[in-house]
């Protein structure tokens, strides 16, 4: 297969990832400069973690599973294309399409949903009850698309917490002033 930019092919792999049932990371990155040349894309379970403490008593001792599944990406010099030269397709692990979604790559909040997390936090709504209200517009939250409700707090604190903060030191700067 051939792409215009790096961009498109590491998104083709992506939406196909998410058809798939599992999710992917950049491994390898080759540059000639300050010009990429190539770049290998593998499944997130590739690697293989061994615990330091002996002996494990975790549940999930290994998140990595040696999963050979990648797609290596380079330029086509004389045409300036992008090529996919080298696939992979076989997992090592068993992959949920279902359950995708779910993943932390596949997960997006939509604008919707966004723009109704910022509204209850002006409000004064706490993150449950936002959360709550979405679970009850889906009727339950196996028809909730994409998000939990970890999400909605993590989004409230990286994004609407910190236009707020931005806001009040504008406005202390105002007092400053104000005072002097």
């Amino acid at each position: 297969m051939i792409f215009k930019t790096l961009e498109e092919a590491g998104k083709f792999y992506k939406n196909y990832s998410k058809l798939a049932g599992f999710s992917t990371k950049i491994r390898n990155t080759t540059r000639d400069g300050d010009k990429i040349k190539n770049q290998l894309i593998v499944c997130t379970r590739e690697g293989r973690w061994k615990s330091k403490i002996y002996p494990t008593l975790k549940t999930n001792p290994s998140a990595g599973l040696n999963c050979p599944t990648r797609i290596y990406v380079h330029i086509m010099k004389d045409v300036s294309l992008w090529t996919i030269s080298k696939v992979v397709l076989n997992h090592s692990h068993s992959c949920c399409p279902d359950q995708a979604e779910m993943l932390k790559q596949h997960k997006e909040l939509s604008m919707f949903v966004r723009r109704t997390i910022e509204t209850y936090e002006e409000a004064g709504i706490r993150s449950s009850k936002t959360y709550q209200s979405f679970v009850a517009a889906a009727r339950s939250h196996r028809e909730l698309a994409g998000f939990i409700e970890k999400d909605v707090r993590n989004y409230i604190t990286r994004e609407v917490r910190n236009i707020f903060e931005e806001d009040d030191a504008k406005e202390f700067g105002k007092y400053q002033v104000r005072r002097k």
